[in-house]
Order: C-alpha cells, then sequence, then structure tokens
C-alpha cells in the first residue's frame, strides 16, 4: 500500500479473499470476515507464509522462533498492536526482568511448541494486544496465562481458557484430569520497584487482594489461584519465598518462572491441582 503496509488479494472466477494490515478499504466494509482456520487450508498457507516471510524480513531475530512468531502472527501482524507487541518480544525480553530477549523467546518458543494453545490461538493471542499504546504490566499478565498453561499441561491437565460462570466474570482456564476438573485463575502482581507497595511481600498480598475480594469473593469459591511473581526480581523473589505470605484466597500456589524453565512456588490450602514440574519451598 501506499503507506508501506501490506495487504494480500487472492481470487478466482467465483470469489475472492482480502488480507491486510492496513485499514480495511470501504468497498470492503461489508464483506464476510473470516480467520485462517475458516477458509480453504491452501489460502490460509499461503497467506500465513508471505506474512511470516515479511515479520522474519522486518524482525529478522524472530525467525529463531517459529512457533512463537506463527502463534502471535495475528497480532505481531495487526494494525494498530505490531509494534508495541513486537517490542514487548524484542525489547522488554517478555516480562522477564534481568533476562535477555533470546532466554524469554527460547521459553515460550518451547511451551507453543508442544501445541498446548493452538486450538484457542486467536483468543490467546488477542489478549497481548492490538492497540498502540505499549503496555508492559498488561503484556506481562498476559504471559502469566501462557505461563500457567505450561505448568498446567506438564502435569498433564487438558485446559480451556476462559470459562464463563455464572457471576458473569470468565475465569481463566477450566484444568481436567481423570474425569475431574477445576477452575484456575491466574493473577500477576507488579515488583515494588513499579508500585506503590514498598516490598515484594506487600506487593503479592495487594494483588491477590483486588483479586479475591472482587471476581473470586463474587463467584463463592471452587477456584484455584495462580500468583505469578515472574515479574521479580531475585532478591524480591527471595523475600516472598522466604516470608511465604497468604493471599486472602485457598487454595493458592505462589510461583516464580524463570526463562530456564525452572519454577519455584509455595502453595496455601489444600490444592486440588497437582503442579509435577515446579519445586516447592
Amino acid at each position: 500500500m501506499d503507506n508501506g503496509d501490506t495487504a494480500l488479494f487472492i481470487w478466482n472466477d467465483q470469489e475472492g479473499y482480502w488480507l491486510g494490515n492496513t485499514e480495511t478499504p470501504s468497498a470492503l466494509w461489508r464483506t464476510e470476515k473470516y480467520t485462517f482456520d475458516e477458509v480453504p487450508y491452501p489460502i490460509t498457507r499461503w497467506a500465513q507464509r508471505e506474512l511470516l516471510a515479511e515479520l522474519h524480513e522486518t524482525e529478522p531475530w524472530l525467525a529463531s522462533y517459529p512457533h512463537l512468531s506463527w502463534f502471535f502472527l495475528p497480532v505481531f501482524c495487526s494494525k494498530d498492536g505490531r509494534s508495541t507487541t513486537r517490542e514487548f518480544f524484542r525489547d522488554h525480553a517478555a516480562g522477564f526482568p534481568d533476562s535477555t530477549r533470546e532466554e524469554a523467546c527460547g521459553f515460550y518458543e518451547s511451551v507453543l511448541r508442544r501445541g498446548i494453545l493452538d486450538s484457542y490461538r486467536y483468543l490467546m493471542a488477542s489478549k497481548l494486544g492490538t492497540s498502540e499504546r505499549f503496555d508492559r504490566t498488561r503484556m506481562s499478565a498476559t504471559m502469566s496465562e501462557f505461563t500457567a498453561a505450561h505448568l498446567l499441561t506438564t502435569a498433564g491437565y487438558a485446559i480451556t481458557p476462559e470459562i464463563e460462570v455464572t457471576t458473569g466474570h470468565s475465569i481463566d482456564f477450566r484444568a481436567e484430569r481423570n474425569g475431574a476438573g477445576t477452575l484456575v485463575e491466574v493473577t500477576r502482581p507488579l515488583p515494588p520497584t513499579r508500585r506503590a507497595a514498598s516490598t515484594a511481600v506487600a506487593a503479592v498480598r495487594e494483588t491477590a487482594e483486588t483479586k479475591t475480594s472482587g471476581q473470586l469473593a463474587e463467584h463463592g469459591g471452587g477456584i484455584s489461584l495462580l500468583v505469578d511473581c515472574s515479574s521479580f526480581r531475585d532478591d524480591e523473589w527471595a523475600q516472598v519465598r522466604g516470608e511465604q505470605p497468604s493471599v486472602g484466597h485457598r487454595p493458592a500456589v505462589v510461583f516464580r518462572a524463570r526463562p530456564s524453565g525452572r519454577i519455584e512456588a509455595y502453595a496455601k490450602g489444600s490444592l486440588p491441582i497437582e503442579l509435577d514440574s515446579v519445586e516447592w519451598c
């Protein structure tokens, strides 16, 4: 396009498809909208191949992470969110402190390579954002859901995201194993260096209080809370791990993941889920 955006067109004698990360031409405003999964596979394969090639040409570092590139392609090539989502992985290590881009992207590449969220690609990828305004806090919180999905599926659970409950809220996951299921909600505290809380322990308690006094309180029980402290530096996490503060909700798991794959955690209450891959404090 004249402004440098890319638009793809394919057609035959009966029908045509248009795809682009640019503003939709007014002549196409009333056309039917389809996802990649809803159109003939040869069209999907061609379109995604072209978009991935352009993505890797403009962001060559992403070529080392093919599954990450493919999964987040809808936002990496979105009209509004392409700059912010690429920046998040490129310059902010996907929310991990004291980590390199290579370490962080390598971790999520290994998670996504397993295909655990492929069936929910649009739902999960869109959470990262299609906004022109960069919001590291929200994006980091989104990645906590990917880490939680990794924890649950590694332990043998089948997961379904975004479970609507009678209160009108949506709970992040339903986890099922051996015919039994449980609801799981995820939250991510800001480290004390980026919030008013003076200590890491206070940051954990305040964030959990916000979640438990609102959404979880209205539900009235039956939900396991995962508190992700992956935004905390080593010294901040050491304080939390040492004191192991309560979070106002049981059952709960407070954990911290590192790009190496190491995950430390402690639990409060009797957990209905087993998390085999964590190192319990």
